[in-house]
């Protein structure tokens, strides 16, 4: 194996020249410089991770702690945050909560004993509903940063990246009582989760805000362990007075959308449908469908630089919560 010390008996220099020399150190001549890296790159010279990590006390690795990689918003959130650590010299160690309290918790024991710098963390369906984050807070105060992205908790101190979800569900709806929309029911089977309530009560602002809307609100939460499918036809089937659907969850507005065309409902003429999150098959429907965009990517890019500014000490003693804006993607079925 190559060493920093063959580099530089080759080249009659020091090692702390060589190593200079690979990290482009001001102190070295552009021409030293030059010659280091050329040998090092004939004789495939790897710098030895290990030992670099326990000079700087670092391992230059990232823990991601997902709930649900086959969730397409979770998946594309994954690779955004893997290639913005690449770009800056970092690896990543993924770990799958499944939606558990307990494996989110095996997860954050596992490699918090040195394996990775801080972690990246979206909270589990479990861990939320019954707002039970002790796990998450005893890493914190041993100092191992945290970044929560889109499901976050007010009850855990650390730097946080969310959508305004709030604000997403708010335009969608202000945008169908445009329309002139009389009837508008909110569909989704997050109600439970903190992106889910922010995106309920946008929906209720804008209506209450609305001084013509008659209707009051109308929220189809669906039932876990109940076809979704068959729930959302029933709604469809049983009140032909509703002439608007928002879905803010990944697929309920397709399922709508299905079930609208089954029931020869004309879209959008007699009913327009938003889904929420701008990912995987919602915008290949036909008609096309409207949705709310989240960025997915800005949120994995946003995460990983606001930990590697909490590891390199950039950021003030106070956390930071950055919120990515939302963006209504106007397609077929809304007019």
């Amino acid at each position: 194996m190559v060493t920093l010390k063959h580099l530089a008996e080759q080249l009659s220099v020091s090692i702390s020249t060589v190593s200079k020399a690979l990290n482009n150190s001001d102190e070295i001549s552009p021409d030293t410089i030059e010659r280091v890296k050329a040998l090092a790159k004939h004789l495939n010279y790897k710098p030895n991770k290990l030992a670099v990590s326990l000079k700087k006390s670092k391992t230059f690795t990232i823990g991601v702690i997902v709930p649900n990689i086959l969730n397409h918003f979770f998946a594309k959130a994954l690779y955004a945050i893997e290639m913005e650590a690449t770009k800056h010299g970092y690896n990543i160690i993924t770990c799958l909560s499944n939606e558990t309290r307990s494996k989110e918790d095996n997860s954050l024991q596992l490699l918090s004993n040195g394996s990775v710098d801080g972690f990246i963390l979206s909270i589990a369906e479990e861990t939320q509903i019954k707002d039970n984050i002790e796990h998450i807070n005893d890493i914190l105060k041993q100092n191992i940063p945290i970044v929560l992205f889109d499901r976050v908790s007010d009850l855990i101190a650390c730097d946080k990246v969310i959508i305004d979800d709030f604000g997403a569900a708010f335009e969608a709806t202000e945008y169908l009582l445009k329309e002139g929309r009389k009837h508008i029911v909110l569909i989704g089977d997050i109600e439970e989760l903190s992106v889910g309530k922010l995106r309920t009560n946008g929906y209720l602002k804008a209506l209450e805000d609305a001084s013509d809307y008659s209707s009051g609100p109308e929220i189809l939460s669906l039932k876990r362990g109940e076809s979704a499918e068959a729930q959302i036809e029933s709604l469809l089937r049983d009140d032909n007075s509703i002439d608007g659907i928002i879905a803010i969850d990944n697929v309920s507005g397709v399922i709508a959308l299905q079930k609208a065309i089954k029931h020869k409902r004309k879209v959008p003429k007699d009913l327009s449908i938003i889904g929420f999150s701008d990912e995987n098959v919602l915008q290949f429907t036909d008609p096309k469908l409207s949705t709310v965009s989240q960025h997915t990517f800005d949120i994995g890019r946003a995460s990983v630089e606001l930990l590697l500014a909490r590891l390199e000490d950039r950021t003030p003693k106070t956390h930071t919560t950055k919120t990515i804006k939302t963006k209504l993607i106007l397609r077929d079925t809304t007019l």
